[in-house]
């Protein structure tokens, strides 16, 4: 017979966007629930009988009920699919803590809480799960440990849910908290190892695969919006896993250099032309270059307040982008006075000053600059 389930992690229900603004970090935040229906839709169309969650469920453990009751409700619907839901370092199970308030209400009848390293037996597809919840945030014990020694009947697949990390990139990967030897699927006789924690998509060998979160949540998330149907054919055969895309939103970066006003028109134009629905795009822009003060008020009209409404968010990092005066800017705040021995006092900073001074100054002459345009805009 063979084996098939959906491989899932890092839900994160509740999860809070802090740098964007609250509409944003509203619609990401519903696409999360989203996500949970497409794999239950998926599942249903592709007679997949079980979903293992490896892992953080819910992004902390501080929630209201609504917060906590969303998934439920979503996984509920789905009468035919038996949903196996992991305490990650997230949610972790502590004693009257968010996994009892849970079980405590009790769980729809399709929706299984593995609070506890004790195996369940799946008998119509043949296999037994052995899940490996977590009880604190970060332990140093190695919470696939236990199936090593884990005896069953004879004739069912092995398969493991965990959460954790399988290496620290250190002297010493096994002092990494919620460390996760990677060999556990050949030392405990494991078909496959299901693993949450990292956020991306990854393959660690045949048998022990991260699903990534099915909500890219980062900028820096690689392979993320995504979920894993696993197909086992028995015990000693590799399973065959393949990738379902579950993420609405697409998070991107752009970088580019920009000197005068042609290179904004250009940006502008690319940026828009970078999607067909640029509402489900998320960019991180980067800009480097130096821009009169014209441009540089140009660059905030035409990109900034913009293109920007474009999509569902943009950040730009501008660190890079350098102010550069001209004596048109200069003559446009004021031909002399006081406000233009201000301005030529500001230009010198930016030309002779130190990194700070010159960036305290570009920016102190770049507002003078935005307030004598609106000042002159209403005296018209």
């Amino acid at each position: 017979m063979q084996i098939r389930f959906i491989h899932t992690s890092d839900w994160q229900i509740g999860k809070v966007f802090r740098f964007m603004d609250s509409t944003a970090m509203g619609l990401l935040q519903e696409a999360r629930l989203q996500a949970i229906t497409r794999i239950g839709e998926f599942a249903g169309e592709h007679a997949v009988r079980h979903v293992l969650v490896a892992g953080d469920v819910y992004d902390m453990e501080a929630l209201p009920p609504r917060s906590l009751n969303q998934p439920l409700e979503r996984m509920r619907s789905f009468t035919g699919v038996q949903w196996h839901l992991l305490p990650g370092n997230h949610d972790p199970h502590r004693p009257n803590g968010l996994w009892d308030r849970l079980l405590g209400k009790g769980l729809p009848e399709n929706v299984h809480a593995h609070v506890a390293p004790e195996p369940m037996i799946l008998e119509e597809i043949g296999a037994a799960l052995l899940p490996a919840p977590l009880h604190y945030r970060r332990t140093l014990d190695d919470p696939t440990a236990y199936m090593d020694e884990v005896e069953l009947p004879d004739g069912f697949v092995r398969i493991g849910l965990a959460h954790g990390t399988v290496t620290g990139f250190g002297s010493d990967d096994r002092e990494t908290p919620n460390y996760i030897d990677p060999d556990r699927p050949k030392r405990a006789g494991l078909a496959y190892l299901a693993l949450g924690d990292w956020h991306g998509q990854k393959k660690i060998n045949d048998r022990c695969w991260y699903s990534g979160t099915p909500e890219t949540d980062a900028f820096d998330v690689i392979d993320g919006g995504r979920a894993l149907l696993v197909e086992i054919e028995g015990p000693a055969a590799p399973p065959t896993v393949t990738p379902v895309p579950t993420g609405r939103y697409t998070w991107t970066h752009f970088s580019e250099r920009i000197n005068r006003r042609k290179d904004i028109d250009f940006l502008a134009e690319k940026l828009r032309g970078s999607a067909d629905e640029l509402d489900r795009v998320l960019v991180h822009l980067t800009v480097a270059g130096a821009l009169s003060l014209e441009d540089r008020q140009y660059f905030q009209d035409q990109i900034e307040d913009g293109v920007s409404a474009a999509f569902c968010f943009m950040r730009v990092d501008d660190r890079q982008l350098f102010s550069r005066p001209t004596a048109e800017d200069l003559d446009r705040i004021d031909r002399g006075g006081f406000v233009r021995m201000a301005a030529e006092k500001l230009m010198q900073q930016i030309e002779e000053g130190g990194k700070a001074e010159r960036e305290l100054a570009a920016e102190a002459l770049q507002r003078l600059y935005i307030e004598h345009m609106k000042l002159q805009a209403s005296q018209r």
